[in-house]
């Protein structure tokens, strides 16, 4: 089932033109590389990649100023959180006259990464945060595949549920092991390993610090680094609360999700769709895939969005926030949706511009006006990307 990611590739071929770097981040396995050749392979002129898992690559970077200095049209450095150090030189390089080489760097981030090429770069780079597939480029034919196995490529096209299932065990295995030590972690594998399980069962829910330091005997510090450690990889999402003054107590922790549904249903141990049906986190399983599914649509980063929640009982499971648009989304596991109170809250106190209800059913109709049921099926067809 070959899968052409044509619009990831469009955005950071358009990127290269306005920055000198691009950065393409993204968790590991997650199809980096092979966007990067993709773009390197169309690309009109020279192009140089740098590997450094490669020792080669890693030789000849030695002296990175020599090594780069000569090359011109686009240059491709893979795992660059392995150099960080690299950052100087590349602000150098990017100011140059008339900028003979565009430089396109992948990279599993860590947060020390982050920092340090926000301030080597700034007003330089230009960052693209990939994920797995998505809904748009698998069809929803493969709706419940996509859902079940989750976006990492090798994941959503192995030959059945069982080899899938081996390799999400896997990465988390490897990710846990080899990866996490490689960005400088000192926790113990085994230690992260009960955390990130721990939070598979709390997948969906506000962020309860307190809750977690209770459960391991340490500090709400250190696991809010553990949290912080797995979202800057890119293996755990945290959708910050928004919150404004409406005169309403308003919650102000954070909901946590594991970002791929198929490694959230490798850590429950699920294997099968049936599996998945019987299993008490279904519901959840399923906000945080809808949650995925449309922010994918809508095509926004992940800071434009938001959940919201009063202590009265009122919430949103997604806002997104564009200029002065406001659209907001409920995801509910029924066929039947139908209008609640705490929509209308919603509506009236958040100003939204539109109200999705997103549900398990097959068609989309209108609720009230300025609110829709839309079936999951149907979100590539009734939701449009906001420009």
């Amino acid at each position: 089932m070959p899968i052409d990611r044509a619009w990831q590739r469009a955005r950071v071929t358009s990127r290269l033109r306005t920055s000198p770097v691009v950065a393409i981040l993204g968790a590991r396995q997650v199809g980096k590389s092979t966007l990067a050749r993709s773009v390197a392979w169309r690309w009109p002129g020279a192009s140089t990649a740098f590997d450094l898992e490669d020792a080669a690559d890693l030789a000849r970077l030695a002296d990175p100023a020599l090594a780069l200095r000569g090359r011109q049209g686009l240059v491709v450095i893979d795992e660059i959180h392995r150099r960080p150090d690299l950052f100087p030189t590349l602000r150098v390089l990017a100011d140059r006259p008339g900028r003979p080489a565009r430089f396109l760097v992948l990279g599993s981030a860590s947060p020390d990464l982050l920092r340090q090429a926000s301030e080597s770069l700034a007003g330089r780079l230009a960052l693209h945060e990939l994920h797995g597939f998505s809904l748009d480029e698998v069809g929803t034919r493969n709706l419940d595949r996509l859902w079940l196995r989750g976006g990492f490529p090798r994941a959503f096209l192995a030959e059945s549920h069982a080899q899938s299932l081996d390799w999400r065990r896997d990465f988390v295995q490897t990710f846990l092991e080899r990866d996490l030590p490689q960005f400088g972690v000192g926790v113990p594998s085994m230690t992260l390993g009960r955390f990130w399980s721990m939070l598979a069962h709390y997948h969906a829910q506000v962020w309860n610090a307190a809750e977690f330091a209770r459960s391991f005997g340490v500090s709400d510090m250190t696991v809010r680094r553990y949290l912080e450690l797995l979202a800057g990889t890119f293996v755990v999402r945290v959708l910050q609360p928004w919150h404004e003054n409406l005169g309403k107590r308003q919650v102000k922790a954070p909901k946590v999700y594991l970002a791929d549904s198929g490694l959230l249903h490798a850590l429950l141990g699920l294997r099968t769709m049936d599996d998945l049906e019987r299993h008490p986190k279904v519901g959840a399983s399923w906000e945080g895939f809808c949650l995925t599914t449309v922010v994918g649509r809508l095509r926004v980063p992940w800071r434009d969005c938001y959940f919201w929640a009063t202590h009265a009982g009122a919430e949103l499971d997604l806002l997104v926030v564009r200029g002065r648009t406001r659209l907001g989304f409920e995801f509910t596991r029924t066929t039947g949706p139908s209008l609640t109170p705490s929509m209308r809250v919603c509506l009236r106190d958040l100003r939204l511009t539109r109200l999705d209800v997103v549900h398990a059913g097959s068609e989309t109709f209108p609720l009230a006006p300025r609110v829709r049921a839309v079936a999951l099926s149907r979100v590539l067809r009734d939701i449009s990307p906001l420009r």
